[in-house]
């Protein structure tokens, strides 16, 4: 596949687990970095443009069926927006080099810690 094809078919899918709350942004800054040859901060930049549109079109849903505690929601966005900025100016000062280990570290973390992790049973 070439051109806008396999970006086309990363974003689709990402979409799709973005509406399921998986994370899909995660996995398309990933397909940009690793696949698509996108620079670090570039992906990081279009994957926080990619959040806001996915994330307003899941939202609805999510609170007509009763998923979103807003007791919870509002201290975590306002505590969100508050580490976002302080994210964002870190990671623009970062070194790419620093920034893309620093992502694999967490990519790993985040991996093991499903595998290990015990399961809940409903």
């Amino acid at each position: 596949m070439s051109g806008w094809l396999p970006s086309l078919l990363a974003g689709a899918v990402t979409g799709v687990l973005s509406g399921f709350g998986i994370g899909g942004g995660t996995l398309l800054l990933i397909y940009m970095t690793a696949f698509a040859g996108v620079e670090q901060h570039l992906a990081q930049g279009i994957n926080l443009l990619y959040f806001l549109p996915t994330a307003a079109a899941a939202l609805p849903a999510h609170i007509k069926n009763g998923y979103v505690d807003k007791k919870t929601a509002i201290p975590a966005i306002a505590a969100g927006l508050a580490g976002t900025g302080l994210a964002a100016w870190a990671a623009t000062a970062l070194e790419m080099g620093l920034l893309r280990r620093a992502f694999g570290g967490f990519l790993i973390v985040i991996g093991l810690r499903e595998l290990f992790r015990p399961r809940q049973g409903r």
